[in-house]
């Protein structure tokens, strides 16, 4: 069983959805980004995503975006990236980590070889954006084929007609964006986002994850009353990155800041469905 598999079957068992929070690799710095990731399962994280910095990253927000720009500033490429997830592997062993990102950095490593070097390293999961089920056959099949999940995105627009070839070849969970949008915008409603997992649900056979424009604790928790997952990255990226701004780049406020909200909409996702 996958480390993605094993923790969806266990928060089942607890009946509590699974938070998972997002973080650019490489922001803004290798070290600063590291520390954080090693320190988000204590935080709470339940599955990590782990952005892969890109200079064209056309679904996401100017949170984000300006995340990954600090990033490649700072040096940060995908070699360096998979090198994060072997030294958090050091110490952790359980908690998923999925990469999301653009098709253009892992075409540039080579896929065969990447999906080697992913798997070595510890990568659980793939989200590549501008990957559509079309061409299945550049990455998802053969990271299947390598044991690694591709996981497949979903909107508000993704159609009866659409939904079968979206979810064929997904594995892990699949995640819905509940905006038509951008990362950062306001996050869809509650009835509509309720129905459109459902759907999701058992047109894949897998658990549900909701992102995009997720940006408080009570936000969260609204959501983890009914989702398998409820993915923050824009609100956590802030966080930092105001933290860093009003510090004059002092990076362990930085990381303090990130943690800490972390820490709070973790615990508003774990007890969302207690009475």
């Amino acid at each position: 069983m996958s480390r993605i598999s094993a923790r969806f079957e266990k928060l089942s068992a607890e009946n509590r959805a699974a938070f998972v929070p997002f973080i650019m690799a490489g922001d803004p710095d290798g070290a600063t980004s590291l520390d954080i990731l090693k320190r988000l399962p204590a935080a709470g994280a339940d599955i990590i995503e782990l952005g892969v910095a890109f200079t064209d990253p056309m679904a996401d927000g100017p949170a984000i975006q300006a995340a990954g720009l600090r990033a490649l500033h700072a040096g940060q490429t995908l070699k360096k990236t998979l090198a994060m997830v072997r030294a958090f592997r050091k110490d952790d062993k359980e908690t998923p980590i999925v990469l999301m990102g653009y098709y253009n950095p892992f075409y540039a490593y080579g896929v065969d070889a990447f999906l080697k070097d992913a798997k070595a390293a510890g990568v659980d999961g793939l989200i590549i954006v501008d990957l559509p089920p079309e061409e299945d056959a550049e990455m998802c099949l053969p990271a299947r084929a390598g044991g690694v999940d591709f996981i497949r995105l979903a909107t508000p627009t993704t159609d009866d007609e659409r939904l079968p070839s979206v979810v064929k070849n997904t594995s892990g969970f699949v995640y819905y964006v509940s905006v038509a949008g951008i990362t950062g915008k306001r996050a869809g409603e509650n009835e509509a986002v309720s129905a459109a997992l459902a759907r999701l649900k058992a047109a894949s056979g897998l658990p549900a994850a909701v992102g995009f424009g997720i940006k408080t604790p009570e936000k969260a928790a609204q959501f983890a009353k009914f989702a398998d997952a409820v993915v923050v990255g824009s609100a956590l990226v802030d966080a930092l990155a105001r933290a860093l701004e009003e510090t004059g780049g002092e990076t362990d406020n930085a990381v303090n800041a990130v943690l800490n909200l972390a820490g709070d909409i973790a615990g508003a996702v774990h007890a969302a469905r207690e009475e």
